[in-house]
């Protein structure tokens, strides 16, 4: 099971809400297209590269355009995506 924190919900607003100053409809469809990229996770959990291994799981990236979506595997085989970072970002800032 795919569980989107809080953390991941606010960057997925911001996303849109960047997008939306110029084009709401491009942005409607950036959000949905990393959405619907991230339920591939529910059949194929490892596709990502592996990021890094913390106690808790592995923390994996998986790609969608100019988006890396940051996911963590647990032990218990659900999946917690952790945020959606813009490829421009440097991504070791932001992950705990």
């Amino acid at each position: 099971m795919i569980n989107w924190t809080n953390e991941a919900e606010t960057w997925l607003r911001d996303i849109y809400n960047y997008i939306a100053q110029d084009n709401p409809d491009a942005a409607r469809r950036v959000v949905e297209g990393i959405y619907n990229k991230a339920q591939v996770l529910n059949d194929f959990p490892e596709i990502g590269y592996k990021y890094r291994s913390e106690p808790e799981g592995d923390i994996r990236i998986w790609l969608y355009g100019h988006y890396r979506i940051a996911y963590l595997i647990k032990e218990d085989n659900n999946i917690d995506i952790i945020g959606v970072f813009h490829g421009s970002l440097d991504i070791d800032r932001y992950l705990p």
